[in-house]
């Protein structure tokens, strides 16, 4: 699945249309990589979203076929603890 589809579906970022313009901006990185919008993910992959004043690492634990609903969606990743 393409890096803007899985931040949307994810709900991770809110429309596809914003997570496309901050991947652009490479404020997205995947695995350290500043990554295009349509970098495909794969389970095991490491998404680095940089906003003002934080960073928030995820781990990709399902990379779903096509959308899923509001209670799976906490499912498809897992927020890493920055130590």
């Amino acid at each position: 699945m393409r890096l803007d589809k899985f931040l949307k579906v994810s709900r991770l970022i809110k429309r596809r249309t914003v997570a496309n313009t901050v991947s652009d901006m490479g404020r997205v990185l995947v695995n350290g990589n500043p990554s295009k919008p349509a970098k495909q993910l794969k389970v095991g992959d490491i998404i680095e979203i940089e906003y003002a004043n934080r960073t928030e690492k995820y781990e990709v634990l399902v990379v779903p076929m096509g959308n899923v609903s509001i209670q799976e969606a906490s499912t498809l990743y897992k927020q890493i603890k920055e130590e």
